[in-house]
């Protein structure tokens, strides 16, 4: 009975083992086949951990280099099509706000898609009218000439100013009146004032690289004498540079005591009282490539400005990769300085008194200086830019 007993047991034991034994089975079987298709999509994806050891080092190094390249050359895309909208963006606004343009800029429309060797702004004020009028008289073209300098040239010449404290004044519309006889202004929207010049060039250049594509923007004053085909020439030997800074260098001190002239609120910022600026270019002429006016009018509403506007400028590029180009040519002295100069065959860019830090009494001497020191008109129509 015992006998029978354990044959029927072990019978039961074999049906019920092979029963559990199928389920196990089955799953086994599925967890096998999606282990191995997850392993045969990640070898065809080249993620198989298993390949890592096996893959030569100079192919790893390869992908790295090729990878890094790629995304530098994304950077770089990336950045120009920024700089490129930005500036298509100001221009629009220009053109639709009307208010940086002087008014036959507004009646023209839309600025003109051709390429300019170089834009100069004069910057003026409100109670420069003489001095206007000695510029126009000496060294910058007046009706046709301007327009063929503009057209065969590609040089482009206006006073810089904004508007006063009370808009469309007395003072206003002064300028306006000015500007309808001559037609050389560019109006800002900036209000005018000796302590807000940082903004102004900021503007200046913004507004200046959205209306006017050109290799260079100049910023020079109104009591300084400028020989154009001169700065013209100078600045085509670095017009295949992509960012140039140009212009007399230097790096004078922080003034830190109140009450003096150019004295530097945030003193504190360039260490110890007494210590020097930053080399920067000497704010009666410099010049800046296109890159670079585009990279102030992409970024003017996060550029600090301090007391003085050349420090606010040269404090603008630092951190940049940037070319500074001191030329001496761009800050001589006012006869017989500039004159000798010329008489040994090396004409100035620039001249004026660092005392003055223009033309003493421009608006009497510049006529003389430019007897003395000019170029003569046929130079700036005979120069091939």
């Amino acid at each position: 009975m015992d006998f029978l007993f354990c044959i029927g047991s072990f019978c039961a034991g074999i049906l019920f083992t092979s029963r559990m034994w199928a389920v196990p089975e089955t799953k086994g079987l599925a967890r096998t086949a999606g282990a191995e298709d997850e392993r045969l999509k990640l070898v065809s994806d080249g993620c198989d951990p298993r390949l890592d050891g096996k893959r030569e080092p100079k192919d790893v190094l390869g992908e790295v280099s090729k990878t890094h390249y790629a995304i530098q050359t994304l950077d770089k895309t990336i950045s120009n099509l920024e700089m490129e909208l930005a500036a298509a963006r100001a221009a629009q606004e220009s053109i639709l706000n009307g208010s940086p343009t002087s008014e036959n800029l507004k009646v023209s429309g839309p600025p003109r898609k051709r390429k300019y060797r170089m834009v100069v702004g004069i910057n003026t004020a409100f109670s420069s009218r003489k001095r206007r009028d000695s510029v126009r008289a000496t060294w910058m073209p007046q009706g046709d000439k301007r327009k063929r300098l503009e057209e065969e040239k590609g040089i482009i010449i206006r006073f810089v100013i904004g508007h006063s404290a009370t808009s469309g004044g007395i003072l206003d519309k002064a300028i306006e009146a000015e500007d309808k006889r001559h037609g050389d202004f560019l109006r800002l929207d900036h209000v005018e004032g000796y302590l807000e010049l940082s903004a102004k060039t900021k503007i200046y250049f913004a507004t200046a690289v959205a209306l006017w594509d050109a290799d260079f923007y100049i910023k020079v004053d109104d009591d300084v004498h400028v020989n154009i085909a001169t700065l013209g020439t100078t600045l085509l030997r670095h017009r295949s540079k992509p960012r140039v800074y140009i212009g007399c260098m230097k790096s004078g001190p922080v003034l830190a005591q109140r009450g003096v002239r150019y004295h530097e609120p945030e003193y504190w910022k360039f260490g110890e009282e007494g210590n020097k600026y930053f080399r920067h270019a000497t704010g009666q002429l410099y010049a800046i490539s296109k890159d670079l006016a585009t990279y102030i009018s992409i970024n003017q509403h996060v550029l600090h400005r301090y007391a003085n506007e050349d420090v606010s400028l040269g404090s603008w590029f630092i951190g940049l990769d940037v070319e500074h180009i001191d030329d001496r040519r761009l800050c001589c002295g006012t006869p017989p300085d500039c004159e000798w100069k010329a008489q040994a065959g090396n004409v100035c860019v620039a001249s004026f008194d660092w005392s003055c830090s223009g033309i003493c009494k421009s608006a009497d001497r510049i006529k003389e200086v430019h007897r003395r020191c000019g170029e003569g008109e046929n130079a700036l129509w005979s120069a091939a830019f």
